[in-house]
């Protein structure tokens, strides 16, 4: 198991870009800024449209139930809170969305309403390093393709142990790495060859989505975040491999 020297060291990395934090933390707002109206037609370009069964899967490790209290990270079109809404039907619980952009929350907030959602939710502005959130006060924390556009990994796990009750859980969905040499070179080829092609073509946005793709591959690797998870605090840190690594379910309790 690798240990890291530093904490952070992502912190002044914007895809293969060198940058400051606050740099990385205003870029990040923009990208997200910029794709927000075409969320899903991102995440589908860049799991080729697998990204709804990872998410079903997801869910299904959760298993929500009623009378608990949920909250998604990096969350704000609603994909997994609306997941375990539907999960838990017309019974009550508290499901928090926290995302760093607005515009992705107004995006949430008009699917919400579309479906009927009118007071089912809530949504917070804020940033997975600083969440205001009270301490101890959530049961489930969520974050699903937002940990590694955080410029402060290992603050935002701290954070997760903070928010998190006695005997929470901690799960988060995100691209990783493809063990696979051969598998790896083909999908580095489709990343990096088509993608950013594709985001501008269909949202007139080449350089979000090259960010994108190249924050794939500066994220930890597996066992690299399983340890950082456990050195916030957190216990039982495991992970399991999605389409052979192209994405993982990392998860985690507080004890």
């Amino acid at each position: 198991m690798t240990q890291n020297t530093a904490p952070n060291p992502e912190s002044t990395q914007f895809g293969e870009k060198n940058v400051t934090p606050e740099q990385k933390t205003a870029a990040v707002r923009g990208v997200f800024d910029s794709v927000a109206d075409n969320y899903d037609i991102m995440n589908d370009l860049m799991s080729g449209g697998i990204h709804r069964l990872w998410k079903d899967h997801l869910i299904r490790r959760i298993r929500p139930k009623a009378g608990l209290s949920y909250l998604d990270v990096a969350g704000g079109t609603g994909d997994i809170a609306f997941r375990i809404k539907k999960k838990i039907g017309t019974a009550d619980a508290d499901i928090r969305l926290c995302d760093l952009n607005w515009d992705m929350l107004r995006v949430g907030r008009d699917r919400a309403i579309d479906k009927g959602w009118l007071d089912e939710f809530g949504w917070i502005t804020g940033n997975a390093e600083h969440l205001p959130v009270p301490s101890n006060s959530v049961d489930v924390y969520t974050i699903a393709f937002g940990l590694r556009n955080v410029t402060r990994i290992d603050d935002a796990l701290s954070e997760v142990f903070r928010v998190l009750k006695p005997g929470g859980r901690f799960y988060c969905l995100e691209f990783s790495h493809v063990d696979n040499p051969l598998l790896a070179k083909a999908y580095d080829a489709f990343s990096y060859n088509v993608i950013p092609h594709i985001g501008q073509a269909v949202a007139k946005d080449k350089d979000s989505y090259q960010y994108l793709v190249e924050s794939i591959r500066k994220f930890p690797r597996q066992k690299d975040l399983q340890h950082r998870i456990m050195e916030a605090g957190l216990s039982h840190s495991k992970y399991e491999n999605l389409t052979f690594g192209v994405a993982a379910i990392h998860s985690a309790i507080k004890l």
